[in-house]
């Protein structure tokens, strides 16, 4: 299913002549430098393909002949590779890097022989068969970049003097390479398109998923005999042609690759979406749930107009597109499948609404308006780092969002677990915790009452009055020490969440020392007192519980929060007592 659908979108993109996807039998490669030759395949320069400065240069990309797959033995690519293929240059002098050196010109020779016979008529393939056949290389060898060349070990091809395209992409080779391709031998079924192929033994790499190996790796792998399965090996294990793995590789690929405006990370999970046709979604999607760029301000318009248009209703029948979300995390040498997402864009726009509307929450007016996915999974994470992200959390978290289902009960573990270490609680970690208490009330059909996006004095759950009566006691204490470097939440919040009875009675004695020396200042407390007695009216006639269950430790932390909250945002202005 998820090869079916990157398949069918690399032929969407063959055929929008603005996608500049490689045609079939070829890809994009950065190439740093160009052997440029004459007609009679004379050295003539080395064109430095890169851009930029020092060591962040980089080279251009251009579509040539699909590499091979290489791993310990020598395996030529076709008119690209490195010195070693084209020049038989070893990796040092030792007798087996010479001898492995010489193969693998040897090789680089016989490709270019055997794909392009002699009656082939191209200036281009016979200037590049010249040059090599003649081994004189000292003018190359000669030349200024060549110390850069030997040092980076990079990938080179040639060009034609006078010529804007590479030998490689000159048309009689194309059009050479294209009958090749298109002629393929008939085999067996492909397991994917059902069409006769040729099974593929090893799939083409893929690149660019975080964390993942730098050389590529695969979805569908079986290289070792362990694997061998009724006798067949390798690929032939599940047999998918030819065409179809190059198919949905390239397309793959190209949604990986640096610069794509369809990719996001969520977590660990490098995630790639896309519509079945052209669809303006595609823009859209990233906003909705990737991380802005640094320094840069979001653009929430299209976020509030999505979710306007679902408070509203999206009219019936309307973006009926099919959308898929492939997320991807590195395993060893293969990729794992996080999640797979696979539904029309309306129903996706649904269930991105929906996650919006659980996470909102009250706020600051300097804070930002929508909370990335991002900022959810890295307020959970040690430090506040990405790499501390729990591992498969990014993944069931986005699946939740993608699918409208719970949300991860490690999620709200994690937000309280950093609530309690650093005794802190955020916006973004109050709204998480939020948003999965009224997630799972929602589907469960709960009757409980749940948390909702401000201050809600008629909420009775005691893990949420207890929140509601810390942040209390720590406003008198405040008032009664102000220009405090550090209040009872910094010593006693963790302690306060779990065990609730202890630690509040040790809290209530404090609050009558601190009410005493707020009127002994002349200050009233009559607002406090008020306050506080309406908080500790709700606590039910069995008083406050020895421990609280996570999910009323959530609650406790979102009463915190919120009623922290009223006071900055309310016009009651403790501080004189009103």
């Amino acid at each position: 299913m998820i090869l079916k659908a990157l398949a069918e979108y690399y032929e969407r993109l063959l055929n929008d002549p603005d996608s500049g996807v490689a045609p079939p039998g070829f890809e994009r490669k950065p190439i740093p430098y160009l052997i440029v030759l004459d007609k009679d395949g004379r050295f003539i320069n080395i064109r430095d393909t890169r851009t930029g400065e020092g060591k962040k240069k980089t080279a251009r990309d251009f579509i040539v002949p699909q590499g091979e797959k290489k791993t310990s033995g020598v395996k030529a690519n076709l008119l690209w590779d490195t010195p070693q293929y084209v020049f038989g240059i070893p990796k040092s002098d030792k007798e087996k890097d010479r001898k492995r050196a010489a193969d693998s010109q040897e090789q680089f020779l016989k490709r270019i022989a055997d794909t392009f016979p002699n009656d082939i008529d191209d200036e281009g393939i016979s200037a590049v068969r010249k040059f090599l056949q003649a081994k004189d290389f000292t003018p190359v060898f000669g030349h200024e970049l060549w110390p850069e060349i030997l040092e980076t070990k990079a990938n080179i091809t040639f060009m034609l003097e006078g010529d804007t395209c590479l030998v490689p992409q000159r048309p009689q080779v194309m059009k050479h390479l294209g009958e090749i391709e298109d002629k393929g031998e008939t085999g067996q079924p492909c397991s994917i398109t059902g069409k006769a192929d040729i099974p593929a033994e090893l799939h083409p790499s893929i690149k660019g998923v975080w964390g993942a190996q730098s050389s590529g790796a695969n979805i569908v792998s079986f290289n070792l005999d362990a694997f061998r399965s009724f006798g067949k090996k390798k690929g032939l294990n599940a047999p998918v042609g030819q065409k179809t793995t190059f198919a949905y590789t390239t397309a793959l690929n190209t949604l990986l690759a640096k610069g794509s405006r369809q990719r996001i990370q969520v977590g660990d999970a490098s995630t790639v979406f896309w519509a079945r046709e052209q669809h303006e979604f595609e823009d859209d999607f990233s906003l909705f749930l990737g991380e802005p760029d640094k320094g840069r301000e979001p653009d929430y318009g299209p976020l509030r107009s999505l979710l306007s248009a679902v408070r509203t209703g999206i009219p019936p029948g309307e973006d009926t597109t099919p959308f898929y979300v492939l997320g991807l995390a590195p395993n060893a040498s293969r990729i794992a499948i996080r999640f797979w997402y696979e539904g029309s864009v309306r129903d996706l726009k649904e269930k991105i609404a929906q996650h919006f509307e659980d996470t909102d929450i009250i706020r600051a007016p300097h804070d930002r308006e929508f909370l990335s996915l991002f900022q959810l999974l890295v307020a959970t994470a040690a430090e506040g780092k990405a790499d501390n992200i729990p591992p498969n959390l990014g993944g069931e978290v986005a699946r939740s969002v993608l699918n409208g289902s719970v949300y991860p009960r490690t999620l709200l573990a994690g937000a309280i677990r950093r609530c309690k270490a650093e005794q802190k609680v955020n916006r973004v970690r109050a709204a998480l915790i939020k948003a999965f208490l009224v997630r799972e009330a929602r589907i469960r059909k709960s009757k409980i009452k749940e948390v909702g996006k401000m201050l809600d004095t008629s909420n009775d759950n005691i893990g949420y009055v207890l929140g509601r009566l810390f942040a209390v006691l720590e406003r008198i204490q405040e008032q009664a020490h102000s220009g405090l470097n550090k209040t009872i939440r910094d010593t006693y919040f963790s302690a306060a969440t779990s065990s609730p009875l202890v630690i509040f009675k040790r809290l209530q004695e404090l609050a009558v020392h601190h009410l005493a020396k707020i009127r002994n200042s002349g200050k009233s407390t009559v607002w406090l007192d008020k306050l506080m007695g309406e908080v500790m009216g709700k606590i039910p006639a069995s008083g406050i519980p020895a421990t609280l269950v996570l999910e009323d430790q959530g609650r406790f932390a979102v009463g915190y929060y919120h009623q922290r909250q009223d006071f900055f945002n309310t016009s009651k202005n403790s501080e004189e007592g009103e």
